[in-house]
């Protein structure tokens, strides 16, 4: 494929709500574009957008995909993007790539908790949206209802560019708005409203332009010429949002989509220039929008192909990336020596010599770069924001089914979570378990599941242990002496300890009060080896002890039996005893957490807080929303993404953050004390 100037592409985002017929909707158009001879379907598995075999078996998007094409002399790239809200960090990815957003809309649905979610994401991101109302061939479809929905919901500027002729099963045909084509073949019904939509189209365009406005007021209406270029200029400073609409799978609409993508959406040079900082001064510059600037690029997405390995894909911001050459990560402070360069038709690459500013293209088999990484010119270092996706709001633990699965584990979580920022997996020192956090259930799903169909690994999920610890509320003081005597050399030490509180977050600390001698320092040494020993399992329920001071203030030695494991032993008892006296109590991790639900659901996820045992500390309003802050016990918040997408439609979205550790009611705390013996019983029996 041939280098191209930014004037002459055009980078497209679809997003909707899951099952609105993106995935068709792009087939359609690269099929109109002559890209494929002919159109594959989602029931067959055969769509060149959902290639990988979790795809297809799901039967819907799982991963960021890139058409490039050309079509009338433009270069045309396509990402196609998960609706699930489970796969958010799809879309936030996706969105820094786009210059244009298309959302799509079914027509038999209306607008769905995808449809505002996603027009709401490209609003904050800057990006000019177009709407799609897709599906009009479907019984129970509603063309009239969509498109008052959108106006109603999103903006008065939303404007029909066409219309159906004919409805659900008799659907046959759109006519063109803009360009007054086909109007003549409506009946007198469909003529009033076309000439509805009409004025309705040129009112909305002339407000956007001064003189245009006096000449629509003068004449009462406008030219297809006149309209034309204010259209164009409206489009792309997003002053007016074209709706169109169609059929993908009966491929009706798509060559007047395909004309308003090339003739009226905006290029990257429409766009703004993008800014960063400049690496060495922090300076803040833009990227110039030229193919002969320094090169400057964003990583976006990173794919994990079977067979290439690893495929970043990336935007160009200024200059030119040559195939086999290099770059310089600015991110990371490496210089990636590069192979070929090339576009993506779904999984097919499309082999490219040079990918120039405004266009996004791909390299397979980085070493060093991944997403979010900013790339360019060593000389001229251009650091751009980073890419801000969520923290998982679900988490579980995770075990390897066999040993087999166990040694190839490491491999395909690497892999997996190199391709999806959003999908983290940890390791707990504390609990030793493995812990896999995501958006939801189903991103959970379609990550394990993708594990066993790409890499043959098998593992179980759980619900993880929480993190508890153990502390003390008063003092405590006891003495111990340890004496064995085996026939051969024996042990003695004898230890006066005495523990008190200390203030929360301190951790621990150890005193030598011993004075005269009566143990000797290299024991206290000992005695200090032992009480930290005892910290990693407290006296209720094995948890490890924090926030104590152990105090060592006399004792007794022997004159050939003490030695370091007898006062290592004596130190471990005396602490324990000390620990029994003090009024030990569990401590629990309390996260902050924000959550941001719309307006009407405020009093239902207060009340659920509530019931969590979460304190509300205060609510920020938004534009139809609500910020709730509040303290929320971890153990509340491992499945809660399931309660809240309930009470909210899934309109609601959550993140947190580790705030501090809280003492434990003494009811949960018994709860918890009876289980972890339990275990241990049961680990015992074993």
């Amino acid at each position: 494929m041939a280098s191209f100037e930014a004037k002459d592409i055009r980078n497209i985002i679809f997003l909707g709500h899951s099952g609105c017929g993106k995935t068709t909707l792009v087939e359609a158009l690269l099929y109109g574009g002559g890209s494929i001879p002919k159109m594959g379907s989602i029931g067959e598995g055969n769509t060149v957008s959902d290639y990988n075999e979790d795809e297809k078996e799901k039967k819907h998007s799982a991963s960021t995909s890139l058409m490039s094409f050309v079509y009338n002399s433009k270069k045309i790239n396509m990402l196609d993007v998960p609706g699930y809200t489970d796969f958010v960090g799809e879309m936030i990815g996706g969105l820094r790539a786009a210059d244009v957003c298309i959302v799509v809309v079914n027509a038999t649905s209306g607008i769905e908790i995808g449809t505002e979610r996603a027009y709401r994401m490209a609003m904050e991101k800057g990006v000019p949206c177009i709407f799609f109302i897709n599906m009009l061939d479907k019984e129970r479809s509603d063309y009239d209802k969509c498109f008052d929905d959108i106006k109603r919901k999103f903006r008065k500027h939303c404007v029909a560019v066409d219309m159906p002729v004919g409805k659900e099963s008799s659907f046959k045909d759109v006519v063109n708005i803009l360009h007054r084509k086909g109007l003549e073949s409506l009946a007198d019904a469909e003529k009033s409203h076309a000439k509805g939509l009409t004025d309705e189209l040129s009112e909305a365009v002339a407000e956007t332009d001064d003189a245009l406005l006096e000449k629509y007021l003068d004449k009462g209406e406008l030219s297809v010429e006149e309209l034309d270029s204010a259209f164009k200029k409206a489009v792309i400073k997003g002053d007016v949002t074209p709706i169109l609409c169609g059929s993908a799978v009966r491929n009706v609409g798509i060559k007047e989509l395909l004309d308003i993508i090339v003739n009226y959406l905006p290029s990257p040079a429409d766009r703004p220039a993008a800014s960063g900082i400049k690496a060495e001064t922090s300076e803040k510059v833009t990227a110039a929008m030229r193919s002969d600037a320094p090169l400057s690029a964003l990583v976006f997405k990173t794919l994990s192909d079977p067979y290439l390995g690893q495929i970043s894909m990336f935007k160009v911001f200024s200059g030119t990336l040559q195939a086999n050459s290099s770059f310089y990560n600015v991110s990371k402070g490496v210089k990636e020596k590069i192979g070929p360069t090339f576009s993506l038709l779904g999984k097919t690459q499309v082999p490219a010599e040079s990918i120039k500013a405004g266009d996004i293209g791909c390299v397979a088999k980085l070493k060093d770069t991944t997403t979010g990484d900013s790339i360019g010119d060593e000389k001229n270092q251009i650091k751009f924001e980073d890419i801000q996706f969520p923290e998982p709001a679900i988490s579980f633990s995770l075990k390897p089914k066999t040993r087999a699965d166990e040694d190839k584990i490491s491999t395909a979580i690497h892999k997996i979570s190199a391709e999806d920022p959003t999908f983290k997996v940890t390791r707990d020192e504390q609990t030793k378990e493995m812990i896999v956090s995501g958006m939801g259930d189903i991103h959970i799903g379609m990550m394990i599941n993708r594990m066993k169909m790409r890499y043959g690994v098998q593992v179980e999920l759980g619900t993880p242990k929480v993190a508890y610890k153990e502390t003390i509320m008063a003092k405590g003081d006891a003495q111990y002496r340890h004496k064995k005597q085996t026939g051969g050399a024996g042990q003695f030490a004898e230890v006066w300890m005495r523990i008190e509180p200390l203030q929360r977050g301190t951790g621990f600390e150890f005193v030598n009060e011993v004075v005269g001698g009566a143990i000797p320092r290299p024991f206290i040494v000992s005695c200090e080896k032992g009480v930290k020993t005892a910290l990693n399992s407290g006296p209720m329920a094995g948890f490890p002890v924090v926030d104590v001071r152990a105090v060592v203030y006399d004792g007794k030695t022997h004159p050939v039996d003490s030695k370091d494991i007898a006062f290592q032993t004596a130190a471990r008892h005396a602490f324990k005893e000390s620990m029994q006296k003090a009024k030990p109590v569990l401590l629990e991790p309390i996260m902050d957490v924000d959550i941001v639900v719309p307006d009407e659901f405020m009093g239902d996820i207060t009340g659920s807080l509530n019931s969590r045992r979460g304190r509300v500390m205060g609510m920020e309003p938004g534009d139809g929303m609500q910020t709730i802050k509040a303290k929320v016990p971890l153990e509340e918040m491992y499945k809660y993404v399931n309660e809240m997408k309930s009470i909210t439609g899934g309109r609601g979205t959550y993140s947190m953050t580790f705030s501090h550790y809280e003492i434990v009611p003494s009811v949960q705390a018994q709860a918890i004390v009876e289980k972890a013996k339990l275990t241990k019983k049961e680990e015992a029996e074993e």
